[in-house]
Formats: structure tokens, C-alpha cells, sequence
């Protein structure tokens, strides 16, 4: 053994050996096909440059897009009772919530956050697609749940931000019983006189949208999210017609009253900031004077006489 051996061939080894690249670099926009480089995307906030396509966006990507200065907390959120039914299909649902929680580093499909937007108090219910659907199950239920009462504690406005496919049918009956329950919480929160915000992002559908998805005081929706209750192919097969284009999208919905607005991603900051300041502060924008009026101390009055 030599230095050549030892020291010159390893390192000319290296520059010539194919470098191993991470797969996960790169996305391809599901609309216009490019692909777009990770920190690209990140910067954009998943939104595609080429045609303005709206990607799923991380669940903690969005909270810090929405808070002011990207700074919130999150609350713990209440232990549920994990797979009530004993459920098993092709797979037993205790591996597949844990495989979830592996696979997104949380308990469950619902995030809790509060912090400030434009300076008002808030606290965000936000759902998390990646974990199994964004389903809705008897966890989600209790975040729900807990975010109103933390609203109510803390005299802040609620905004829930759903992405889900529905009610979690691992749970059955127990997951259906969260329509109520989340019903019955954000009805609490408007008794208060707080503002109940639903941004609605694709998807939002089945039971989820069924709820609570549909009982806000102002209904923001991302452009091009699919917003409905069963899906399009379901309801073509059961009424045996064609749907129209756009049918339980975003704009479709605008169209016929059933969202209140459609706004880019990264207008939602601003936008949410005015809404909550409108309806959290609805005093004048500013000081209100009171102007001199010269009223003459005796006036005559025509009679007619």
C-alpha cells in the first residue's frame, strides 16, 4: 500500500462517482405538468409559478403564512380514545394511525394555533390532508371542540381551515357524531358575539363540509379548491346527467352564492387581517370631532300673517 492507493485514488474516486440525488427535489404540478424545485415551491407557498395552480400546502407552512410574523402556539390537544370499534379492513386502523403519525409527526389530522392576524387575537383550527385524508374522526372532533373553547376564553375570533375527505369511516358511527359535536362548538362561539371564519381549501368534502365547513360567518374559499359533499362521479352516476365544467369548484360555487369570496393564497394574510379587523373593531376608523354648528339665537319664523 502506497499513498497512491491509500490517499490519490479514493479522492479521485469520489469526483468521478455518480452523486446520489434525493428524490424528493423536485414537484410536478398535478395542473400544468412542470416541475418546480422544492425551495422554488416553499417560497411560493405551494403555489405553481408557471400557471397559479394551488398545491396542497403543509399544514405548518400555512399557520406561519397567516400569523403575524409567522409566530403562533399551538395547544395540546385532549388523548382520544384510539380505535373505539376495533376496526380492521385490509389492514388493522391502529397501524394505520400509527404509519400517519410516523409519516406526518402528529397525533392526528386536526392543528391548533393561536396567535394574532392584523393585531387581533385568533385561534386556527387547521386540518392536516397528509394524515389519512385529513379524515374526521373523534380526534379531530375534540380539537375542533377544544379551539372553540379556547375562542371563547380568550375573546378571539375563530377561523377553522378544513382539507379533508370526509367523516373517517374507521370509526363509524363515532365519527359521524362529530357533525353535532363541531356544530354544537362553533354555535358556542357565535352566541359570543366572535367572528367565525371558514377558509376552505381543497378538498372539502363529505361530512366535514356538511358541518361545520358550511356555518361560517364569512366563507373564503383558495381558487380551483373542490368544495362539495359527494364527489362528481357519484352524483352523475345517481342523477344520470352531466354535470357543468367547474361543477364543486371554488368559482362554481362563488357563481351561485354558496362562497363568499375567492382569494389568492398570498392575499389571505391581508385579507383575513381586514375581515377580522372589520368585525372585531367596528367603532370608526378613526376620531370622531364634533363640528361647530352656528345656530342664530332668534330666528322668524313665515307664518303667513
Amino acid at each position: 500500500m502506497n499513498w497512491l492507493t491509500n490517499f490519490v485514488r479514493p479522492k479521485i474516486q469520489r469526483l468521478v462517482r455518480p452523486r446520489e440525488v434525493p428524490e424528493n427535489l423536485w414537484d410536478k404540478c398535478p395542473q400544468c405538468g412542470h416541475m418546480i424545485f422544492h425551495r422554488d415551491l416553499a417560497k411560493t407557498l405551494s403555489v405553481c409559478p408557471h400557471c397559479d395552480h394551488h398545491m396542497r400546502l403543509e399544514v405548518k407552512a400555512r399557520l406561519a403564512s397567516l400569523f403575524d410574523g409567522g409566530q403562533y402556539q399551538r395547544i395540546e390537544l385532549p388523548k382520544s380514545v384510539v380505535d373505539p370499534l376495533k376496526f380492521r379492513d385490509s389492514k388493522r386502523y391502529v397501524d394505520r394511525l400509527r404509519d400517519s403519525q410516523a409519516k406526518t409527526s402528529e397525533q392526528d389530522a386536526i392543528v391548533v394555533a393561536h396567535g394574532k392576524i392584523g393585531g387581533t387575537n385568533t385561534v386556527i383550527a387547521a386540518f392536516n390532508f397528509a394524515f389519512m385524508g385529513g379524515s374526521m374522526g373523534m380526534a379531530v372532533g375534540d380539537g375542533i371542540v377544544a379551539a372553540a373553547e379556547l375562542a371563547i376564553l380568550q375573546d378571539a375570533a375563530l377561523i377553522l381551515i378544513p382539507a379533508s375527505g370526509g367523516a373517517r369511516m374507521q370509526e363509524g358511527i363515532l365519527s359521524l357524531m362529530q357533525m353535532a359535536r363541531t356544530t354544537v362548538a362553533v354555535d358556542k362561539v357565535k352566541e359570543k358575539g366572535l367572528p367565525y371564519i371558514v377558509l376552505l381549501t381543497d378538498p372539502t368534502t363529505g361530512g366535514v363540509s356538511a358541518s361545520f365547513a358550511m356555518l361560517g360567518d364569512i366563507h373564503i374559499s383558495e381558487p380551483g379548491a373542490v368544495i362539495g359533499f359527494a364527489g362528481a362521479r357519484v352524483i352523475e352516476t345517481t342523477i344520470r346527467e352531466k354535470l357543468p365544467d367547474g361543477f364543486q369548484r371554488a368559482e362554481y360555487l362563488l357563481e351561485h352564492g354558496m362562497v363568499d369570496m375567492v382569494v389568492h393564497r398570498h392575499k389571505l394574510p391581508e385579507t383575513l387581517a381586514t375581515l377580522l379587523g372589520l368585525l372585531r373593531h367596528r367603532g370608526p376608523a378613526g376620531q370622531v370631532l364634533s363640528l361647530p354648528v352656528d345656530i342664530p339665537d332668534s330666528f322668524e319664523t313665515d307664518t303667513g300673517d
